[in-house]
């Protein structure tokens, strides 16, 4: 045989065109198969349309969505690293009181010694 081979067409009787096949009115749930290096992944806000507008007024929704938490997460670093900062500016007080007091005790220590 030479050529490209086509395939015989048989007519099917009971065959008919469906356009609502995969139009389900509730899903009720849905799943990923992910293999992933890094964890922490989260999915949420899963679309399924078939209308062609929906996805930009849901693009529009996310942005505002992600700037509101970028917000939120810069203002919990910032004060994270303020609790920090005074954190250490107390612990470098703690010492430095410590260490006078150390310095003043030995100073008295060595008077006695002398006296």
């Amino acid at each position: 045989y030479k050529g490209e081979w086509v395939h015989p067409e048989i007519e099917n009787p009971e065959y008919f065109t469906d356009d609502f096949v995969y139009k389900y009115e509730d899903f009720g749930v849905i799943g990923f198969d992910l293999w992933q290096v890094k964890s922490g992944t989260v999915f949420d806000n899963v679309l399924i349309t078939d209308d062609v507008a929906e996805p930009e007024s849901e693009v529009e929704a996310f942005k505002k969505r992600k700037e509101g938490e970028e917000a939120m997460k810069t203002a919990e670093e910032e004060k994270e690293k303020a609790e920090k900062e005074a954190k250490e500016a107390e612990e470098i007080k703690e010492n430095t009181i410590q260490a006078l007091l150390d310095a003043a005790d030995r100073n008295n220590s060595a008077e006695d010694v002398y006296d």
